[in-house]
């Protein structure tokens, strides 16, 4: 199986001057745990996930004054559609993380999480979408 087949297509994408707070809800109003953010001045794309939030507020800091920019990973690893899952599952262990953004040319057209590869490798879910070995 594909990272194509497994990745979620709703791709969130925020600024860097977004604060926590609206990283926050608008991750929560998607019910996703990561979020794009794409800073037009270095021409990159990073990551913020709910770990960094909760991690931000859990040592104090204000969700409010914040901002996403602060807290984004930029030395992202990525993921291209045709990797298998494996390859996707060996990338996020080797790297200690749970999401990676998936980029097709020079955009991002998915994310996939360990949630995403764990539905897709349980029984129960392959027998559901007709996947059974």
């Amino acid at each position: 199986m594909l990272v194509r087949d497994a990745m979620s297509t709703l791709v969130l994408t925020i600024g860097p001057a977004h604060t926590l707070r609206q990283a926050a809800r608008l991750m929560s109003a998607r019910r996703i745990g990561a979020a794009v953010v794409h800073d037009p001045d270095t021409c990159g794309l990073g990551i913020i996930t709910e770990r960094d939030i909760l991690d931000a507020v859990g040592a104090g800091m204000d969700p409010d004054v914040e901002t996403a920019s602060t807290h984004t990973t930029t030395d992202v690893v990525f993921a291209s559609p045709a990797w298998t899952l494996e390859e996707a599952a060996e990338a996020m262990t080797h790297g200690g993380f749970r999401h990676l953004i998936v980029l097709d040319g020079d955009g991002p057209v998915g994310i996939v999480s360990v949630r995403d590869i764990i539905r897709c490798w349980t029984p129960a879910r392959r027998q559901t979408a007709g996947l059974t070995r």
